[in-house]
């Protein structure tokens, strides 16, 4: 104990630099984990909340009733759709736009930057309100396109399976900007000797893409897909302002159903349930995911 305090003590500068971010992830990440935890195995409402005796430990009835819910069993299988689909869109389109974006340094290129970058630190409201008329099936602007085309119109987000890809689509055109600017640092972070050794020994440019390019993105890669899988388990914000779940709760995510648990039934004790279970999902994915980049690094090495 008395090495410890003396291996503190001498390494003290730089606990006190991250002391304040652990302070902080301690009071608002680690503190309401464990409050949700055992939330979960209670009762609690509205009446809980303003009197304490009202709640009751119930042990995993909630977990129970919660597999047991058609509703959330469908909210699961919606939230893969979205993982399954858009995480995969996403990486691919928003790598492609870096890899093309940086073949030039030109005012137009760098103008493609910031259009493309726009949308994902536009507000998710204006962005519903603007999709919500591309959206409409009666005059909408993509109805209005395929009318000119000869197409019948479709109806966007009137239907459970096509509100679903509606709500994909628009997702991914607002996260392709940041995902992109990430590949963009990792691509000008590789040395230009690669490409013109590559080019004396008579390279194509795919083979430059396939052999440097795209290798050397490996960690980029990474960062970008365990961030982009983690944010479209917990996708919320496009259902509830764009659908609010519906139709048929058929685009209801599982964040949405926790939120529609808690903050509008106030059945708090059931959606701590539900988000510990969202927890532990995002927690195995990402295991697995670390798990396989770092099989994937030995495996180089």
């Amino acid at each position: 104990m008395q090495k410890a305090w003396q291996s503190l003590a001498k390494h003290r500068y730089p606990y006190l630099f991250i002391a304040p971010t652990l302070i902080i992830l301690f009071i608002f990440s680690f503190i309401p984990i464990l409050v949700a935890v055992f939330i979960s195995f209670t009762n609690m409402d509205l009446a809980g909340l303003a009197n304490w005796s009202n709640i009751k430990f119930n042990g995993v009835d909630n977990f129970v009733q919660l597999f047991g819910d058609a509703v959330f069993r469908k909210s699961m299988f919606n939230t893969l759709i979205y993982v399954v689909v858009g995480v995969p869109l996403v990486v691919l389109l928003s790598m492609a736009i870096a890899i093309l974006i940086n073949q030039g340094t030109s005012w137009l290129f760098k103008t493609f930057r910031v259009i493309y970058y726009m949308p994902s630190i536009t507000n998710i409201v204006a962005v519903a309100v603007i999709w919500g008329y591309l959206y409409n099936s009666q005059y909408g602007l993509i109805n209005q396109m395929l009318g000119f085309f000869g197409f019948d119109p479709v109806r966007w987000l009137q239907g459970p399976t096509i509100a679903k890809f509606s709500l994909i689509i628009m997702a991914v055109w607002k996260a392709i900007g940041l995902n992109m600017i990430i590949f963009l640092a990792a691509l000008q972070g590789i040395p230009r000797t690669y490409y013109e050794a590559a080019q004396i020994d008579g390279a194509s440019r795919w083979q430059q893409l396939t052999k440097i390019t795209i290798p050397l993105l490996g960690f980029a890669t990474f960062f970008v897909s365990i961030t982009t899988l983690i944010g479209w388990i917990q996708f919320f914000e496009e259902p509830l302002v764009m659908t609010k779940g519906d139709p048929l709760n058929g685009t209801t995510s599982m964040a949405l159903f926790i939120y529609n648990t808690g903050f509008q039934r106030s059945d708090f004790g059931y959606a701590a349930a539900g988000s510990i279970v969202l927890f532990a999902i995002i927690i195995v994915v990402t295991i697995i995911q670390f798990k396989a980049r770092k099989k994937d690094s030995d495996v180089e090495y």
